[in-house]
This record gives structure tokens, sequence and C-alpha cells, in this order.
């Protein structure tokens, strides 16, 4: 089964493998019309699952109006349907998933669409949207074809599932993730241009080494609805006989038909309402739907020349307030021409200037919106590794195949033969016209390939070959010549295929255990001759950066810092993602070392102020904390001055440190629990510092280690207990940190504390009261128990009544905040 999961469309193909052979001696290739909503309680087969989701309200549909015959209990709308009704009801319109696994600069794993949806509407994860279309698809074949046969199940057939081959390793690993969650446990990725090549392949099994020759070089250009890959496969001559090999492929373009649509939608509105952006977010939505289905009718076989265009008004000008204009042909035309395929030189470069019409909806589109620019120079960056593997002084594309939705239209086509014919006249000649290879279906090649390359999994068909087309390599702490270079190890030479696994015997490295960590990957498409364990300086302009690694390698029983030998290992699996380990030289331990998924955004903000604290000034102030807290009284370190002299020591206030530094002050604070207390004072000024440092108690990969040692604290108790003061802060401490404690310890805190919430007569007869609370104090104890969120909805339904039972319901500001959390 091959399943081609896209930004704007889904499509599947597959092979019954009980079927009698086709003409090339294979069983063919078919299509799987996929069940799905098309109006209210109306289900239809589809050859395509357009990748939205419609979160319905209470109100928006008539009961029954979201079932499937395999789900009478299906709340949400996926499909055909999904996408007609989100342009009624833009903001419970989840669209382009797919575009937001890849992004970088959110958590891919959070709620976050629809995105900007409005209060009320429950959001969801891109993964969440990729795993509902996975599961819709699983769901709609067995019910359509398996039936009561388990063999038959969907999820025990051999499923190929495509990406684009420019997804980094994030990406991959949480669209696999998506699969399992769907029931799809054991997908395969492929590349999308490989899968395009590879359904071109199923057409000419028997001819293609008669059509194809040594030497020549076949470019895939794949435009869908949300991204553009280019992929090159070169032909060659091993043994005796011609193979295919995937050479080249590009890097990551945030950029399709989603954006000719959203750039016709701004000329559309520019000349109904005089300028750009003065739509609402509903009518926006509306216009560019409209445009798309325009765009759609004039540039295909229809001939049509013109379509018209309307905009409702809004609130009491509904009538009033309409707008009409036509979009024309030409203008279509024009409009893609010039910004999407302008005629540039073969040594154009992608400009860099930032476009603000291109960050539509939140997504980080490629700013320079001429595909042909990013395709001279993808060219141009492999023509070095092009001329080794053909021998050809200026190696030409022979051959052009084109997939994705985005270049049905015959003009665009076209256009980018010509505009490719002319880089090259003085090498293939004056006339020379770049021939396509046919792709009859455009919109179903992908999942037309991605079955045919479940076949030749299996031993039959015809392989590409498809090493790793990125070296992989992880930083290093050591000297470089310069800032900009980059001291690196090789993990993954370039062209590995699937299955690599292995351990570098050398170098040795020592890494450091429990404490935080952070390991930087990169890779490059272009560095072909670094090995397995090279030591290697990288240039910025060959390498992309993956997310970090950031962890805790958790090694000994005491948890004490420390530094161990190990030797790193790696496997590219045959799902086609990568993992990497850390494994101890002197024990049996080895850790995973997972990307981390968090935004961009997110890490910025937690590392922001870092570069202006040196380590110089963190010592200083850990220093400070070691002096105040060593068990004596002095009058060089009052406790009273501690926080003054630590923001002195750092030069910011408190409220902007770093939560780098924090961490690091509180690993400091925690080293001197045993001495905390001189006296009372010293106590309640390090748990306020502390309870600081450590808030909310999660969040830091070793924060886990941290809440271990925390919760000996509660375990010991204050060191002066009578002191109204120090039991205060106890609780505020407790407050900011319990977050981060299992639900057990939660637990425990709330049936040990609860007797102190009773009335007074109630605690002369509790044998269990362990704490007696001052009135003061007893609104800290709520606010503490309101941010234990672990606990069983029971505690805090007992706990809420309590709460609501005091002074008749007339509460103060702070018991009001209890109540709400």
């Amino acid at each position: 089964i091959g399943i081609d999961l896209g930004t704007t469309n889904s499509a599947v193909g597959y092979v019954d493998l009980g079927a009698p052979a086709g003409e090339h001696g294979l069983p063919p290739v078919r299509f799987f019309n996929i069940p799905q909503l098309v109006a209210p309680g109306e289900v239809a087969p589809r050859p395509i699952l357009p990748s939205f989701l419609y979160l319905p309200g209470p109100y928006d549909l008539p009961a029954g109006a979201t079932a499937l015959p395999w789900n009478a209990d299906q709340p949400d709308v996926i499909g055909e349907f999904a996408r007609e009704q989100g342009v009624r009801v833009p903001g419970r319109l989840v669209a382009s998933a797919k575009s937001w696994l890849s992004h970088a600069g959110v958590d891919r794993t959070a709620a976050i669409l629809p995105w900007g949806a409005p209060d009320g509407v429950a959001q969801i994860s891109p993964v969440d949207a990729s795993t509902a279309y996975l599961a819709h698809i699983r769901a709609a074949s067995n019910a359509q074809m398996a039936g009561d046969r388990v063999e038959e199940m969907f999820e025990r057939q051999l499923v190929i599932l495509t990406v684009p081959a420019s997804f980094d390793e994030v990406a991959r690993e949480l669209t696999v993730t998506a699969a399992t969650r769907a029931g799809i446990p054991h997908a395969v990725l492929l590349e999308e241009p490989l899968a395009a090549f590879y359904a071109w392949l199923a057409r000419h099994e028997a001819d293609w080494d008669t059509l194809l020759e040594d030497g020549q070089i076949v470019l895939v250009c794949d435009i869908g609805g949300g991204t553009t890959d280019f992929t090159i496969v070169g032909v060659a001559t091993e043994g005796g006989r011609l193979k295919l090999n995937r050479w080249a492929v590009g890097d990551h373009l945030l950029l399709g038909g989603d954006n000719m649509d959203l750039a016709l939608g701004r000329q559309v509105e520019t000349r109904l309402m005089g300028q750009p952006g003065k739509l609402e977010p509903d009518r926006w939505v509306q216009l560019v739907y409209q445009c798309r289905k325009a765009k759609e009718t004039l540039l295909g076989a229809t001939g049509q020349e013109a379509v018209d265009i309307t905009v409702m008004g809004s609130g009491g000008g509904l009538i009033a307030g309409t707008r009409k204009t036509q979009l024309t042909s030409t203008d279509v035309e024009e409009l893609l021409l010039d910004g999407f395929f302008p005629a540039v030189a073969h040594d154009a470069q992608p400009s860099t200037e930032r476009r603000s019409g291109l960050t539509e909806l939140g997504l980080p589109y490629a700013q320079d919106p001429a595909i042909t620019r990013h395709l001279a120079a993808f060219w141009r960056r492999f023509g070095e590794l092009l001329s080794q593997e053909t021998g050809r002084a200026t190696p030409f594309q022979d051959y052009i195949l084109f997939n994705g939705g985005a270049l049905t239209p015959e003009q665009l086509r076209r256009r980018l033969r010509t505009i490719v014919g002319q880089w090259f006249q003085a090498e293939a000649g004056p006339n020379w016209q770049l021939p396509e290879l046919s792709n009859p279906r455009p919109e179903l090649a992908v999942a037309i390939g991605a079955a045919y390359y479940g076949l030749v999994r299996m031993g039959m068909g015809v392989r590409i070959g498809s090493g790793s087309p990125r070296a992989y390599y992880i930083g290093i702490q050591q000297e470089a010549p310069d800032e900009e270079t980059i001291a690196a190890v090789c993990l993954v030479p370039r062209g590995v295929q699937e299955g690599f696994d292995v351990r570098l015997n050398a170098p040795i490295f020592d890494a450091l255990a429990n404490q935080p960590v952070t390991f930087q990957v990169y890779t490059s498409t272009t560095r072909t001759s670094d090995q397995l364990g090279d030591v290697v300086s990288l240039q910025p302009d060959e390498v992309s950066v993956l997310p970090p690694i950031r962890t805790v390698l958790r090694f000994g029983r005491k948890g004490v810092a420390t530094r161990i030998p190990v030797q790193l290992a790696v496997r590219l699996t045959e799902t086609g993602t990568l993992e990497i380990y850390c494994d101890s030289r002197k024990s049996e331990h080895r850790w995973p070392l997972q990307f981390d998924v968090r935004s961009e955004q997110e890490v910025a903000e937690e590392e922001a102020g870092e570069e202006g604290v040196s380590a110089a000034q963190v010592a200083a102030a850990q220093a400070i904390i070691l002096a105040t807290f060593d068990g004596q009284v002095t009058s060089d370190n009052p406790p009273e001055q501690v926080r003054k002299r630590l923001e002195a020591a750092l030069d910011m206030s408190k409220e902007t440190w770093p939560a780098t530094v924090i961490r690091q002050l509180g690993d400091t604070l925690l080293a001197t629990r045993d001495t905390r207390a001189a006296t009372f004072h010293h106590e309640t000024f390090w748990l306020n510092l502390l309870g600081f440092c450590l808030r909310p108690g999660f969040g830091d990969p070793a924060d886990e280690l941290r809440m271990k040692q925390v919760w000996g604290l509660y375990l010991n108790g204050l060191r002066f207990p009578q002191k109204v003061q120090s039991r205060t802060e106890w609780w505020i401490f407790w407050r900011r940190v319990g977050a981060g404690l299992a639900t057990g310890k939660q637990l425990q805190i709330y049936e040990q504390t609860l007797p102190s919430l009773q009335s007074g007569s109630e605690r002369k007869s509790s044998k269990s009261n362990r704490f007696h609370l001052g009135t003061a104090e007893e609104v800290e104890v709520w606010m503490m128990l309101a941010n234990l969120e672990r606990l069983p909805g029971q505690a805090k339904v007992e706990l809420g009544r309590r709460l609501l039972r005091r002074r008749d319901g007339q509460l103060a500001s702070k018991e009001l905040w209890a109540l709400s959390r």
C-alpha cells in the first residue's frame, strides 16, 4: 500500500499480490477510492482525500452529520466536506498540517491548530492532524476491503508512506509517530520525488533501459500544494547493466500551490478593497478558496477565459457590502509566470528579502516565491558532483519529470522547460528543448510509485539506488581555526543504505553525566568524501542545522555529575529515520539521543540573555550562594542580601535571569541543603530562592533528578517549623515546584495537608493533623494544593467543596485563584 500524505490532498495506491500479472509480469497498481464525508451525513468514495480536518462546534452541524459507516460516533470531519465546511467557518479548519509538521519554529507536538483559532475551539497538534488522516485511511480500507478477514487488515500489509525528500529528521520521526498512533506501526518512509519516478518506472518497466542511456541525468521537479522538492536521478552502467541512482536532493522549500492561491487572493483583494489586508479572516479564507477554484478552472483544459469572484459583505452590510470582480486566465498566467516562474539566468540566486505576504497563516514560507531561482541555485550546488558522476564538464538535464498538483497546467510545465533549456543551449545546442518524461496523473503518481516501491522491496520491479542523500555530523568541543568553522565528527557518510548500523570505535569521547547536556547535529548534501568517524571542519554554508538533542545521561545511583568515556552509535532504520545512541565504555548503559521538537522560539526564549552571562559571572553567583548558606552566621554574607548580591554578580535583575542560569543556581542551592539553615532567616531565604530557580519543577532535562532531591526536603521537613515566616515560605516553595512531582508524591502532600484545612472542631478530633496552620499561611496552602495538577479528579472536587464552604463562599482573591485552578 502506498500513501501520499499530502499537504493539500492525500491519495492511496495498492497492489493486490494475489491478482493476475499485468503486461510487465507484475500485478498492477490500483487506486483506493477513499470513502469520506462529502456533505452532512453523506459518504462517497473519492480518488483523493483532501487533507483537511474540521472541528465542529456544538451547533455547527445536525446530529449524525459526521457519522461514518465504520464509526457512527466520529466527532470530526475529514476530507472533502471538511474543506467545504471550513470555508464557511475557517476558525475551525485544520489545514496544511504537513507544512506545520516541518515547521521548526513551533512545537510540532503542541495543540496549535487551527492556527489562531478563536476562543472555545479545542486545538490539536500537527502530529494529531496527520494521525487523523492516516487513521481515516486505515479505517476506511479495513471497512471496505478487509471486512472480517484479519489477514487483509490495513495494518498487516506492507505500507509505504511518502515524505518530501527535504524533510529533516524531526519531521520524519514525527511522521512515523503519527503513523504508529494511527495503528500503522511498521510504515516505511519513501521520498516523494523518488515515488514519482517509481510511478514512471511502473509504466516503463519493460523499456526504461532503452529510453535512458549511460551518463544521463533526470531532474524530478515536484511542486505540490505546500512544498517544492528537487531531486536528481542519474543513469550509470554497473556490472554491464544500466542502473538508476538518486544523486542529489534539494533543501526544504515551503513553497507550492498554496502560495499561488494566496498571491492570487492578495491581488483580487487589492482590486476589490483598494489595498491588501482589509478583509476579515473569514472573508479572506473564502476569497482564497474561490481563487484556488478559479485557478484550476482557468488553467485547465476547459478553455474558459474568466471566472466571477464574489466576496460577501459582513454583519449588517451582508448585501450592501458585497463586492464582485472577475479573474481572467491572463491574470492568473501573468501572476504565476512572472511571480513564481520568472525567466532568470542560470546563475540567479534566491532573494533573502523578507516578504510579509509569504508568512501567511503562521507558516514560514520561502522568502523568494520564484521557483526558477531556487532551481538555478539547486543545480549550481551540485554541478561538481554531477561532473564527477557523469564525466561531463557542464552537466545538464537530459530529461525532466514533473510531479505535483501545482504542475498539472501544461502552461507552467512548458515555462519551466523553456527557461531551463535557455540555460544550457551552449552545451546542448541552440534548438535544444528539454524533454519531459510523461506523468499523466501528477496528483496520484506519488501513491502509485509508493505502492510499486513495495514490490521493489519484495524483490520485484526496478530499484533506484537511494542511499542517504545527506551526511550527518555531531558537533564536538575542539579548537577551530575561526569562529565560523564548526568542529564535528562524521556519523553517517553520504550514500549509506538503510539498515546502516555502526558503533564508532574512534574517536573516543568523554560525556558529561547526570547534568543537562546538548548535542548539535548537522547535515550536508554536498560533502561526499567524509567517512565514518572523520573529524572534520564544517563551514556554515555547506551544512544544515538540525534541532538540538537535549538530555541528561543518567549514570549511577547517586546522580553525581561526572565524566564517563563513551562511544557513539548510529542507525539508519529500515523505516527511514535516524537513531543516535551514546554507549558507555565502562558499563552496559546505552542512552538514546532524541531531537528536541520544541519550537525555535521556545528554545530562543530559554536561552535569551545567555550570551550576556559569562561563565565567570555564573561562577561568581554560585560562590555567593555557597558562602551564604555554608552553615555559618557571619556579617559578611547575610541571607537578606543574597538576591541583591546575585543580581549584581550577574548584572541583571532576578526576573531576567535565563532559564539555564537559574537551573545552575538551583543546583548550587541544592548542594547546600544540609547547611542551609544556620538561622531561620537563612532557611526562609534559601527556600524562596530555590523555589524561584526550580519553578515550575519541570521543563529542563535534569528536572526529574532535581525533583528527587527536592522530595527529600519534604520528608525531612523544616528546620524551624515553629516560625510562621519559615512555614509560609515552605508552602510558597511547594507551590512553585509541586507541578514537577509525580502523582503519588502530590497525593501524599494532599493527604497529609488536608486535615489542616478542617474546621476547628475537626482539627481537634483529627490524629493525622501534621501541620497547624496560621490564618495567613492557610491561603498559601490552598494555592500550593491548587498547583498539584496530577491529583485525581475526586481530590480536586473535595478541595473545591471545602474552599466554597469557607466563609460561605465569600472568598478572597487568592482563594478565588485557587478555586479556578
